[in-house]
């Protein structure tokens, strides 16, 4: 059966045998695609931030394809879309956060790279047939009169689901009796603000004891079990654009306790039991997380997240992918 289109992939974030955990939706979403009669191959690159590992990029991407056996291509991250430029068939840009809002330096302040980065995705965003942001927010970085398609990142039901705490804190050798909060994200990203979730972890030291869990090189199979192990996750991060961490813990039932980031109110402000937090401000974050663990109750968030299973996303991945092949 001849494949309804064949589409080139183009990303910086790729998971390599270096670094195997490196956002691994994207792995899913092109074995997702592959399912639907779609034919991807992928080119990926480590870019680093530095510029002669793009121009190399750009021009072993150039050199290696015969772009007439593709329909169109997708780049993955406004990094990842400058390699494709000029593009000789039509370019479909996905962006997801960062790209468009800049990265965060270790003083907690945006980076003059971060700030080329913006401009940069702009201008991919300027050249592509069609543009995907992850979460509603991140529109208004669009350079004006960008017509975009609003796709959150989708979410693998059958492994993300509710399982016994005692079971989960079991397999993993967690503590039985403890309270464990998670952080999903490495304490070395600046972006996410690990000091804050620990000063807010740390102001309840004298009515309960907490443990926090960072996610550090989790293999993305573990990951459930570490959501379904702790009482609760916690999100402090300084921007975010949809986080998929977010719609994965709703669909193992976990508590969250958030910043007010990206567009996780859209999703924890249905969940009785979670808690959005208005600021900033440890008392603030460290009142939300009292409030959640004197509730002692799991949630119903998978039922909020269902329309974002990952065969619904890939669908309307596809329905993009019409549009920029007409």
């Amino acid at each position: 059966m001849e494949p309804d289109l064949n589409v080139l992939y183009v990303t910086s974030e790729w998971p390599t045998e270096d670094n195997p955990h490196w956002v691994p939706f994207l792995t899913q979403e092109v074995e997702y695609l592959q399912k639907k009669n779609i034919v991807v191959d992928v080119y990926h690159f480590r870019g680093k931030k530095h510029p002669f590992r793009y121009l190399y990029s750009w021009m072993d991407f150039h050199i290696r394809y015969d772009f007439q056996r593709y329909d169109l291509i997708h780049a993955i991250f406004g990094q990842s879309g400058l390699v494709a430029l000029p593009a000789p068939i039509p370019l479909v840009i996905t962006l997801h956060g960062s790209d468009l809002q800049g990265w965060i330096g270790n003083n907690g302040e945006f980076t003059l790279a971060g700030k080329l980065l913006q401009r940069l995705s702009r201008f991919v965003a300027r050249h592509a047939q069609e543009v995907i942001v992850v979460s509603p927010h991140l529109a208004k970085f669009l350079p004006r009169g960008v017509k975009y398609h609003v796709i959150p990142g989708g979410i693998n039901l059958e492994l993300f689901k509710p399982i016994p705490m005692a079971e989960a804190r079991i397999r993993l050798n967690l503590p039985p009796n403890r309270r464990l909060v998670l952080f999903p994200a490495d304490p070395k990203n600046p972006i996410k603000r690990y000091p804050l979730a620990e000063a807010a972890c740390s102001y309840l030291e004298s009515e309960v004891e907490l443990e926090i869990i960072p996610l550090i090189n989790i293999p993305h199979h573990k990951v459930p079990e570490y959501m379904n192990a702790c009482d609760l996750m916690l999100l402090t991060s300084r921007h975010e654009g949809s986080p998929t961490v977010v719609k994965e813990a709703l669909a193992c039932n976990t508590p969250i306790v958030s910043v007010d980031v990206g567009d996780v109110k859209k999703w924890i402000s249905q969940v009785e039991g979670c808690m959005l937090c208005m600021d900033d401000e440890v008392e603030t974050i460290s009142a939300a997380i009292k409030q959640v663990l004197d509730r002692q109750q799991r949630v119903n968030g998978r039922k909020v997240v269902a329309p974002l299973s990952l065969e619904n996303t890939i669908e309307r991945i596809i329905s993009v992918y019409t549009a920029a092949v007409k």
